[in-house]
């Protein structure tokens, strides 16, 4: 930040109770004689290099900021302020603020003018405008809360700010850091959503562990990973429920609002220095609202980290915690300020707020004109309506001195010169491929639904047609038996494999949440779950697969029945696969299963058994449906491990006494393609599994380089 800046620094008075997370090196000894402490001062923390106290902003080893003289050079505030929670922190001369935090700056957000308009749902539709014209700012050390009704645009503006925009939503207007448009590097800004999308099957304990695992980095000792993880936890009132899990579809697990803790914890690891709250407060009691917000406000302040939270309905005492206020309506910015100036803007316009009313309560209900029948409290004679109301308001704060004062402060902002932000330290790719294979792995063992139900079905229908083909020999008949024998196993188990697409849609939506806050890439997620998938599908495939082999008497040894297996077991990876770009496409389960198992009925009747391949209408079906269908090459593969070096007796009422070879049967009965070998078949399989990942991953990229054209500026702030 350039030294010169006007603009306050916020260092806060150290806590023995709370150490904070650091990125790099630096020692407590370090950072207490960069804020001229005696080395005996406070106790600090036996986490040593890892954790240290932080001022205004985090100083990285080779610092070399002055101290602030007790008293403060002239010109220069250095009396306690009182902050909410109960917090003191003093104001760090502007120069040894700018050297502190000259690796690792703090967040100025400005936007002017913001604009958020909706295509029409119609063709020829006009689009529809979200957000109208709106300008703020937020500053280091302080939370800015946005309020209004249902509907207003405050997550809208809190997407827009955080570059989360969805598709066909376009946004115009200046979003700029500290003075600039930039995006903010790696582990410094985080984004809790309004929905907790966790996985269900872990424990609060390994939730937050395995997050802190994925974002912090190497350099840090498993240990004071899981130390770092259990405290801000417990910081944020989790500490009987660290052992609970999380629940969802199958078990209760925990609260609602012990899942928005374990959300926010999850985003708070790397003690970012922008933080975006979306309804933090939602399915929180009273008291808990109040611990949570002062927490966040507390550290807010101790870290010189901005906050910008979206809420609906706070308490007045969770009101009293923030520090500026946003109030929108209608999607017009209603008033713009502290808390204490918005009772006096309401009052000097003719709205104050009643007796024993919390402040929050009286501007909702002025400006929610959902209700409008209801007219609301005026002191004037007449009552008027909330849309008159907003009218008023709205009218008045772009007149007033308030408008003006924010005007002068994003001006002030946008002179500033800061230092650009560095990508921090995080995990290896080989650490985060580790951790989430172990996640994956323990979600899998867990949730019934993605694996154990499958194989309870796959060893009924081993059962089934083992006990309907059983032994079914070797007679002229035999022939068609053991084709239907591997042309069932190939379609109903292979078909099954959608039935763990509910399961891993969830995977998906966790993905897709952890993949914007960047804990990892696409690359880690496919490796990852094809890592701890392949085991349980080895294990159905070995299960099921024995079960019906030896029950229908196909062809014997050991190396047939290991193909056979093999064969079954990449099917089913492949069919995942499938289903893993369809998850990407359409992320509702339902409308999943539906379009997976009609591409899976299509690719069956070309797979070359209900329909010979030479009989195969050529437009579409053989070209080029049959030589997609996985089917084709599975079928071919196992119909090549039965039948080669095989004979059987010859139809005896056409040619008595006389037998037909295995690869006559092939070439002749069943139009097998007898140029390559079986093994070929099976690299086929594997590629097309390959493919379908691949095609998944070239899916996600896509989208991730499309989405910011099609919601207008993106990036701003990410």
């Amino acid at each position: 930040m350039a030294g010169a800046s006007p603009l306050p620094r916020w260092a806060p008075t150290p806590s023995p109770s709370r150490p904070l997370w650091r990125w790099g090196g630096g020692t407590p000894d370090d950072a207490r004689a960069a804020r001229g402490e005696a080395a005996a001062g406070a106790g600090w923390s036996s986490l040593g290099s890892i954790f240290a106290w932080a001022t205004g902003g985090r100083r990285h080893r080779g610092s070399t900021a002055p101290p602030p003289s007790a008293g403060g050079p002239a010109g220069h505030c250095a009396a306690p302020i009182v902050v909410p929670g109960g917090s003191t922190c003093e104001l760090v001369p502007a120069t040894a603020a700018a050297a502190a935090t000259a690796d690792d700056p703090t967040v100025f957000l400005t936007w002017e003018d913001v604009r958020v308009t909706v295509a029409g749902g119609a063709r020829g539709a006009p689009a529809v405008e979200i957000l109208d014209g709106i300008s703020g700012c937020a500053r280091p050390g302080e939370v800015l809360a946005i309020m209004g009704p249902s509907g207003c645009g405050k997550t809208t503006l809190l997407d827009t700010l955080a570059g989360r925009l969805g598709p066909r939503m376009n946004t115009r207007g200046l979003i700029l850091i500290n003075g600039r448009q930039e995006k903010l590097a790696y582990g410094t800004s985080a984004y809790v959503t309004q929905d907790n999308v966790l996985m269900s099957t872990l424990s609060v304990r390994e939730a937050v562990y395995y997050s802190a695992q994925l974002q912090l980095p190497d350099t840090m000792p498993a240990s004071e990973k899981r130390s770092h993880a259990e405290r801000v936890a417990r910081e944020m009132g989790l500490g009987d429920a660290m052992d609970t899990r999380i629940g969802g579809r199958i078990t209760k697990g925990i609260s609602g609002g012990q899942r928005k803790r374990v959300s926010i914890c999850i985003e708070m690891l790397t003690r970012p220095r922008l933080l975006f709250l979306d309804e933090p407060t939602s399915g929180l009691d009273s008291a808990a609202s109040y611990h949570v917000m002062s927490h966040i406000a507390r550290l807010a302040v101790r870290e010189g980290m901005t906050v910008v939270a979206a809420v609906h309905q706070p308490s007045g005492d969770v009101f009293e915690l923030f520090h500026s206020l946003c109030l929108l309506a209608a999607g017009k910015t209603v008033f713009f300020g502290t808390v204490s100036d918005a009772t006096e803007f309401f009052t000097l316009n003719g709205f104050p707020c009643p007796p024993l009313r919390s402040p929050s309560d009286h501007f909702l209900r002025t400006i929610n004109k959902d209700f409008d029948e209801e007219k609301v409290e005026s002191s004037k004679e007449s009552r008027k309506t909330a849309a008159e109301a907003i009218n008023i308001l709205a009218n008045a704060y772009k007149s007033s001195s308030y408008s003006a004062k924010t005007t002068d402060q994003i001006v002030e902002m946008k002179h500033m010169d800061g230092a650009s932000f560095r990508r921090r330290e995080q995990a290896s790719f080989a650490t985060k491929l580790l951790v989430l294979t172990r996640r994956s792995f323990l979600n899998m063992h867990r949730d019934i639904g993605y694996y154990w139900m499958r194989l309870a079905v796959y060893m009924g229908i081993g059962i089934c047609l083992g006990t309907i083909f059983y032994q079914v020999g070797y007679s002229y008949s035999s022939i068609q038996s053991r084709c239907e024998v591997m042309m069932y196993t190939t379609a109903l188990l292979t078909f099954m494999a959608i039935g763990g697409f509910p399961s891993f849609v969830e995977d998906v939506k966790v993905f897709r949440k952890e993949r914007l806050s960047g804990h990892y890439g696409v690359s880690e997620f496919v490796i990852s779950n094809t890592l701890s998938a392949t085991p349980y599908l080895a294990v159905i495939a070995v299960a099921t697969g024995a079960m019906l082999y030896y029950l229908t008497g196909l062809r014997k040894g050991v190396d047939h029945f290991a193909y056979f297996v093999i064969v079954l077991c990449i099917c089913c990876l492949l069919v995942e696969s499938m289903m893993m770009i369809i998850a990407a496409v359409v992320p509702d389960f339902l409308m999943g299963i539906i379009i997976g198992a009609g591409l899976q009925g299509v690719m069956m009747l070309n797979g070359g058994f209900f329909r010979l391949p030479n009989e195969l209408p050529k437009p579409v079906w053989k070209y080029p449906c049959y030589y997609i269908s996985f089917h084709k090459y599975a079928v071919q593969g196992f119909y090549k491990n039965e039948f080669v070096g095989l004979s059987f007796p010859s139809d005896q009422l056409s040619e008595p006494n006389v037998t037909i070879s295995g690869v006559q049967i092939l070439k002749d009965k069943l139009q097998v393609e007898m140029g390559y070998s079986k093994w070929v078949n099976l690299a086929i399989l594997c590629g097309m599994m390959v493919l379908y990942r691949l095609t998944f991953f070239a899916i996600v990229k896509i989208a991730e380089e499309i989405r910011p054209k099609l919601g207008g500026r993106r990036g701003c702030v990410r």
